[in-house]
């Protein structure tokens, strides 16, 4: 019997997740990230066979859906099959986006792949090692029973391994699927929790290790930082060591530009020392996606709502001078109107369009009178970015475009505009 043994552990790979809207933002590299899941998984298979692990697991969301063709399946088959050829296996459950109601085609695995079933838990043995693996499927793409309950007890001669997809008692911008607590886990006895569905690196536990290893590849702008899987060292039956694997081909980052105080004129400068540092914070030397947020108050806030259209353009020109493989997602204007000492409007006109912009009556009249130019201008002036007055518009948040407007009127009445 062996002792001593290492795997993988990865989850929400996402296979060939379609991406929407990408092709509207100009200068991204709209085919590397398209391909960033497949590279990704590409990577992992790679460190598997590097490091000679003994076995994978991946906890659910191996694909993104109902193949468009087979090409997905048939590429998740090659990859499989590099690893059968080192004698690895892989274990498979489902999870809500790849439930066995979603995911219909099928392909013929290769022999070293192990996939759970739906029905009730099942056990995956690797005698030569003594381990056993535990895990249920999804069979739809909404599982709101606790699975945990029905996993069976752990086999005392055993190094025992819980394989779940889910929220566990709920984590923020998550469905709570298969959820459950962790007394519900540590209760089945087992050595480890191998989680899926939560897109974060956690280690929620150590007695026993329950951990989620977060996805392979961020594929939007609300998945920054490393992505990747772990990898568990076992000794004696103890987890011995988990490293953190990093996987991605592109990666995502949030640039906050503080503008307090700042003149409109100066803000290139300010978005270019924060881009600056965004690109030094990038120390695997990826190719990083930003969001660049202006934010804080500021008298010329006007000026600089009047200039988000251009200012994007000059915000990507600053990324393109720092480094070819620093692009711009957007450039979100956030900046709030500051008054200058000793300001005063006319008449009274501050609260008054205060109460104007906070007004649901006007927003509904301005609807109602814009409507035939907003159907216009969704036909002749393209796809707009989020952010702009007018897809604030489009989507009938008219409240938004008075509170933008109102910013601007107070910079053009003062004369900061």
């Amino acid at each position: 019997m062996a002792e001593g043994f290492r795997f993988l552990h990865a989850a929400d790979i996402h296979l060939d997740s379609p991406l929407h809207g990408l092709s509207r933002y100009e200068g991204l590299p709209a085919d590397e990230i398209r391909s960033a899941t497949r590279s990704a998984f590409d990577n992992m298979v790679q460190r598997a066979l590097d490091e000679a692990l003994d076995f994978v697991v991946i906890a659910g969301d191996l694909f993104d859906g109902d193949w468009k063709d087979m090409g997905t399946g048939l590429y998740f088959a090659r990859a499989m099959g590099r690893l059968n050829q080192a004698g690895i296996p892989a274990f498979v459950l489902a999870g809500n986006h790849d439930a066995a109601s979603v995911v219909s085609r099928t392909v013929p695995w290769p022999p070293n792949v192990r996939l759970f079933g739906t029905k009730r838990p099942e056990t995956h043995r690797l005698p030569g090692l003594s381990v056993a693996v535990h895990g249920q499927s999804f069979a739809t793409a909404a599982v709101t029973d606790n699975l945990a309950l029905g996993y069976p007890p752990a086999d005392p001669h055993s190094f025992n391994i819980g394989m779940l997809h889910t929220a566990l008692a709920g984590r923020r911008g998550h469905e709570n699927y298969a959820p459950c607590s962790l007394e519900d886990l540590q209760a089945r006895g087992y050595q480890y929790w191998a989680l899926g569905h939560v897109h974060e690196f956690e280690v929620v536990c150590e007695e026993p290790h329950v951990v989620f290893p977060g996805n392979v590849q961020g594929r939007t702008i609300r998945e920054t930082g490393p992505k990747g899987a772990v990898i568990v060292t076992v000794e004696d039956r103890e987890v011995a060591g988990l490293e953190r694997v990093e996987l991605d081909v592109v990666r995502w980052a949030r640039v906050e530009v503080d503008c307090g105080d700042a003149t409109a004129d100066a803000v290139a400068d300010l978005v270019r020392a924060e881009l600056h540092r965004a690109h030094g914070a990038n120390a695997a030397g990826l190719p990083l996606v930003a969001r660049v947020t202006l934010v804080g108050e500021t008298a010329d806030a006007g000026a600089l709502h009047d200039r988000a259209g251009p200012l994007r353009d000059e915000v990507r020109a600053l990324a393109a001078g720092i480094s070819p493989d620093l692009f711009i997602e957007k450039v979100k204007v956030a900046v709030s109107h500051a008054a200058s000492p000793g300001e005063a409007m006319v008449d009274g006109l501050d609260p008054l369009i205060d109460e104007a912009s906070a007004d649901p009556g006007l927003a509904a009249a301005l609807a109602q009178d814009l409507e035939r130019f907003m159907l216009a201008a969704g036909t002749t002036l393209g796809e707009t970015e989020d952010g702009e007055l007018r897809q604030r518009a489009i989507a009938g948040d008219w409240p938004a475009v008075l509170r933008t407007a109102s910013i601007a009127l107070r910079s053009r009445l003062t004369g900061k505009a």
